[in-house]
């Protein structure tokens, strides 16, 4: 399967999974389309708009994060190593439908809609600890803070789109 071939995804399954991303404690989920030790791993998010991810990268060669909005619309942004926002990318309405983010490249996502679907491939035998690595500059999901750092972060994706 291509990258560019998106999987059915029904009006009731993407109502079923936002409903399960309002009630996580993460405010986001997923549907994983593969099976536990495949090389192509491909799944779609169902993102609300006051999730926060902690900015990350994936740590491997083959891990080109590739991702397509299939409804709403966020904001990638790129990190120097400092933890400084040096980009953003539009993705969704208004925006391009779909990015490759590079191996080895700090970065997260911020929704500007209420509800956000993407459908996300990456190369490379899933491991916790090998999968992506968190930012040590930014706060982590489980922190209070993190809510004032997705508003900062908001805010930078604007001045950056």
């Amino acid at each position: 399967m291509s990258a560019l071939q998106i999987p059915a995804l029904s009006d009731k399954e993407s109502e079923l999974f936002l409903r399960e991303a309002i009630d996580s404690p993460k405010r986001r989920t997923v549907k994983i389309l593969h099976q536990k030790g495949d090389e192509f791993n491909h799944v779609f998010n169902f993102i609300c708009s006051d999730s926060y991810m902690q900015p990350h990268l994936h740590p491997g060669d083959e891990k080109i994060e590739n991702i397509h909005v299939i409804k709403g619309s966020c904001a990638v942004i790129y990190f120097n190593e400092d933890g400084l926002p040096v980009s953003a990318q539009l993705l969704g309405e208004g925006g391009v439908s779909c990015i490759k983010v590079p191996a080895f490249t700090w970065h997260t996502y911020v929704m500007l809609t209420d509800e956000v679907i993407t459908y996300e491939t990456m190369m490379g035998v899933y491991s916790p600890d090998t999968w992506k690595k968190m930012a040590p500059w930014a706060p982590s999901e489980d922190l209070e803070i993190s809510a004032q750092y997705l508003g900062d972060l908001k805010a930078h994706s604007k001045r950056l789109l």
